[in-house]
C-alpha cells in the first residue's frame, strides 16, 4: 500500500474528533493517551497491516494488540473508519446499549484481536501470537502499542526477554513515549529511560521516530519488516493530548471527560484541523 500522507493525516484528524465526541457524550474515557497514539494507529491500519474488515477473522491476517487497552477512543474511531463497524456505533461508547466497552474487547468488537486493559499483559499476548505464527510457519505479522507508563510493569520486561529469546522478527512493538501517565511525569513516577539502550541490551532492534510524523512512521514500519533475527521496537515520541491546546502535555487529561465549555473549544480546534486536512 502507498496511501497518500494527506489521506492518513485526514483519517487521524477525523479520528481525534470522533474520539472526543465519544468521551464527551458518555462522560468517561481516556483522551490524552488516545490522542498521542492516534497517528500510530492510523498508519498501522491504513498503510501497514494486512487486514480486511470484510474478513476480520482471516487466519492469515496481521494481528494488532492495543496493550495500552484504555485508549479505545483512538482504536475504535480507526476501526470504524476502516469499515469494521458503522461510525454511528461510536455514539454508544461505554453504553449498555452498544458493543464498545471502555477497554479493548475482542468478543463483541470486530477488528479487536485481544481484550486488554490490565496494563502489561497486552505485550505478552502479542508475543504469544508471534510465537504461534512462527511455530505454524505463518507469514502474518503481529503489532502492539504500549504506553511508556505501562513499561514500568515487570511483566513487560519478561515479555521483551521472551520475544528476543524466540527471535520473533514477525513482532513489531511500539512504545507511545508521551512522557506522562495518570500520576504525572513517567520520569518522576518510575524512570525507565534510556529505553533504546535497555531494549538493545534485551536483544531487540530499536528504531526511533516522531510519533506524529506519518511519513516517518510509515518509513519506520517499512524498515521493521526488513529486520530479521529479532523483534523490532519503535520508540515513538509523542505529545499527550495531541491536537487540543489545553490538553497537550497535561497529565490531568489522562482519563477524564471535558465539560461543555472544554468540549466546545476542543471540538472547534479539532474540526478546524480536519477541515484543513480535507482542504476545505
Amino acid at each position: 500500500m502507498k496511501t497518500e500522507i494527506r489521506t492518513l493525516e485526514t483519517v487521524a484528524a477525523k479520528g481525534r474528533l470522533l474520539g472526543l465526541d465519544m468521551v464527551y457524550h458518555c462522560a468517561s474515557g481516556h483522551l490524552g493517551g488516545s490522542f498521542s497514539a492516534m497517528d500510530i494507529l492510523t498508519v498501522l491500519y491504513f498503510e501497514v497491516m494486512n487486514v480486511d474488515p470484510k474478513n476480520p477473522a482471516d487466519p492469515d491476517r496481521d494481528r494488532f494488540v492495543l496493550s495500552k487497552g484504555h485508549c479505545t477512543p483512538a482504536l475504535y474511531p480507526i476501526l470504524a473508519q476502516k469499515g469494521y463497524f458503522p461510525e454511528e456505533d461510536l455514539a454508544l461508547f461505554r453504553s449498555v446499549e452498544g458493543h464498545l466497552s471502555g477497554h479493548a474487547e475482542m468478543n463483541h468488537v470486530k477488528g479487536v484481536d485481544m481484550s486488554t486493559g490490565s496494563l502489561g499483559q497486552g505485550i505478552s499476548a502479542a508475543v504469544g501470537m508471534a510465537l504461534a505464527g512462527k511455530m505454524d510457519k505463518k507469514a502474518y505479522r503481529v503489532y502492539t502499542v504500549l504506553g511508556d507508563g505501562e513499561v514500568e510493569e515487570g511483566q513487560v520486561w519478561e515479555a521483551f526477554l521472551s520475544a528476543a529469546k524466540y527471535r520473533l522478527d514477525n513482532l513489531c512493538a511500539v512504545i507511545d513515549v508521551n512522557g506522562l501517565q495518570i500520576d504525572g511525569k513517567t520520569a518522576d513516577v518510575m524512570p525507565t529511560e534510556p529505553l533504546d539502550q535497555k531494549l538493545k541490551a534485551f536483544g531487540w532492534h530499536v528504531l526511533s521516530v516522531d510519533g506524529h510524523d506519518l511519513a516517518g512512521l510509515t518509513a519506520a514500519f517499512a524498515q521493521a519488516k526488513t529486520l530479521t533475527g529479532a523483534p523490532t521496537m519503535i520508540l515513538a515520541k509523542t505529545i499527550k493530548g495531541k491536537g487540543v491546546s489545553f490538553m497537550e502535555n497535561q497529565a490531568g487529561w489522562h482519563g477524564k471527560a471535558p465539560n461543555a465549555e472544554q468540549y466546545q473549544q476542543a471540538r472547534q480546534e479539532l474540526a478546524a484541523a480536519l477541515a484543513e486536512k480535507e482542504g476545505k
